[in-house]
């Protein structure tokens, strides 16, 4: 059984002390202090709703780990939803229902890459990613991925072992335009190079 690293955080100390004690009493979990927050596998932070100060903190632990987070409110406002989830929310629990075994179930899905939220807030989720690609991708020529039809048609060649020059002529380009394209590309998405630009293509599902 594969042991999970889980740094724990809460607004009030009693909440604090029972996920600690929950963390510590399981055998696969290994408590991780905050001080060393990037051995974590899962950070689970309880709080009553989300503010700006739990944003910052999500912003923080994202930038200082690659841990997924559970995160556990009475209520997270919709101007949150979205800026959560690009901090690796992948749990939300209401408070209610945080019960021991609830808990761990969710620090586990999350440490396996899962993901796990009350159905009306996945539909208040999907509404905004609908939104987002609506009003501010696609009148930008991108998706999702954050690459445009044009960049996906040049990867999509790269793909097949096309260089340059050939991938050129077969969009009927400049040489200098593909160059462009995909020093664009690497560049807004801090891709190393275009072996790196393909491999994101592939996670994304686009190729």
């Amino acid at each position: 059984m594969k042991r999970i690293g889980v740094a724990v955080s809460a607004s009030d100390p009693l909440t604090l002390a029972g996920l600690r004690e929950q963390v510590a009493g399981h055998q696969q979990f290994i408590p991780v202090p905050e001080s060393r927050l990037s051995e974590a596998d899962v950070f689970v932070l309880a709080a009553d709703t989300v503010t700006h100060d739990v944003m910052a903190l999500l912003r923080q632990v994202a930038a200082s780990t690659t841990a997924s987070t559970v995160l556990i409110v009475n209520r997270i406002d919709q101007a949150f939803l979205l800026g959560a989830v690009e901090c690796r929310m992948a749990v939300l629990l209401p408070r209610p229902v945080a019960i021991n075994e609830h808990v761990i179930k969710a620090i586990r899905v999350a440490s396996s890459g899962g993901a796990m939220m009350p159905s009306e807030t996945l539909g208040e989720l999907l509404e905004q990613i609908k939104a987002l690609q609506t009003e501010v991708l696609a009148p930008n020529g991108l998706n999702a991925s954050g690459l445009t039809v044009r960049e996906i048609d040049v990867l999509r060649l790269v793909a097949e072992g096309f260089d340059t020059v050939q991938i050129a002529e077969k969009l009927s380009y400049s040489e200098r335009t593909i160059k462009n394209v995909i020093y664009a590309m690497t560049s807004r998405l801090k891709l190393r190079n275009r072996a790196h630009a393909v491999a994101y293509a592939l996670r994304a599902g686009i190729l």
